[in-house]
């Protein structure tokens, strides 16, 4: 815990600079349900993926194999709520809808990219200790 933070039960508190903080660990904190979804396999790939360049819904769903129409939407939907991603809609026919990373989705980007990073370069390893435990297991 960050000196000058107090917590009981799960409650945000204020820290001696101000600074909100919740406590995750707690069950009843609404940082834990942030927690999920930042975590979330669809969130991580939309985040990264308008990173590089706002994107229409149709050119996401080709990027991003395997989500499906309603995933994408629900998971835009909430990113939107949460301040990740911009929405913008050009009054054209039929509509356009634009989405971009907002600023502060721009900093869980940046929070997020030593992962990724890890988890491609780390899937051999990841492998072999799958296959010992396989054959420990069998």
């Amino acid at each position: 815990m960050q000196e000058g933070t107090e917590t009981s039960s799960g409650h945000p508190a204020e820290t001696g600079q101000g600074l909100w903080r919740g406590d995750v660990y707690a069950a009843d904190c609404p940082t834990r349900l942030l927690l999920d979804r930042i975590a979330d396999k669809w969130t991580v790939l939309l985040l990264t993926t308008l990173a590089g360049e706002p994107m229409r819904f149709n050119a996401l769903k080709r990027r991003i194999e395997g989500v499906s129409q309603k995933m994408l939407s629900q998971t835009l939907r909430q990113m939107e709520r949460d301040g990740l991603v911009t929405r913008t809609v050009e009054a054209t026919v039929p509509v356009s809808v634009t989405y971009a990373i907002a600023p502060l989705g721009q900093t869980l980007v940046q929070a997020l990219q030593p992962m990724i990073e890890w988890a491609e370069t780390r899937m051999p390893e990841v492998g072999q200790a799958q296959a010992a435990y396989d054959r420990r297991a069998a």
